[in-house]
């Protein structure tokens, strides 16, 4: 997505270590004309699999799931880092080690609103590690949903998520594929 592409390379920042600062209009403030432009790509990427739900990690893919399944006419289910007082049905729960955080956080989900029968759409912001990605399908299994596709905004190949994903069973897209961060550049793929 050549639109993506030029924001990136616009307004990224290469902090270094392999991290990759979009804050300005995808993780932290949010331009909604390219949100739901990416949502919409993604969505034409994903209609043939036929998804029931887009499941996305609280809080940075909210905004591409939400384009994602707004596109698609089904629910949005994020799961959780910490459990409100209202979730009150059984609670699945997987632990990951975030990125950008540097630290072990818990992922959680409802089974009211992730069922057996799902057909679920996991989108995401990156896929770097795949720890997030890889923690997510864990939900949808232990619920005995399916994976039916995984979308990320922006993968880092060097980081070698898509081959940490090999365990996931289903179509994996990216729309913007970063191939090189040393010394300080940012290297998209065409």
């Amino acid at each position: 997505m050549q639109e993506l592409k030029a924001r990136i390379l616009k307004d990224g920042r290469n902090l270094g270590k392999g991290i990759l600062k979009v804050d300005s209009f995808l993780n932290h403030q949010i331009d909604p004309m390219l949100m739901q432009r990416l949502g919409l790509e993604l969505a034409r990427r994903f209609v043939h699999v036929e998804p029931t739900k887009v499941l996305t990690a609280e809080t940075s893919g909210i905004a591409p799931a939400l384009a994602t399944a707004l596109a698609l006419g089904i629910p949005l289910v994020f799961a959780r880092k910490s459990p409100p007082l209202t979730m009150d049905f059984t609670i699945v729960k997987e632990s990951c080690r975030s990125r950008t955080h540097d630290k072990m956080v818990e992922l959680m989900v409802s089974t009211e609103y992730l069922r057996p029968d799902d057909r679920v759409l996991i989108i995401d912001d990156f896929l770097a590690t795949a720890q997030t990605i890889n923690a997510l399908a864990r939900l949808v299994n232990k619920v005995g949903a399916k994976v039916v596709g995984v979308g990320t905004v922006i993968e880092k190949v060097f980081e070698h998520g898509r081959e940490n994903a090999r365990e996931i069973d289903a179509p994996i897209e990216s729309l913007a594929v970063i191939t090189d961060m040393d010394d300080g550049r940012i290297v998209i793929a065409d």
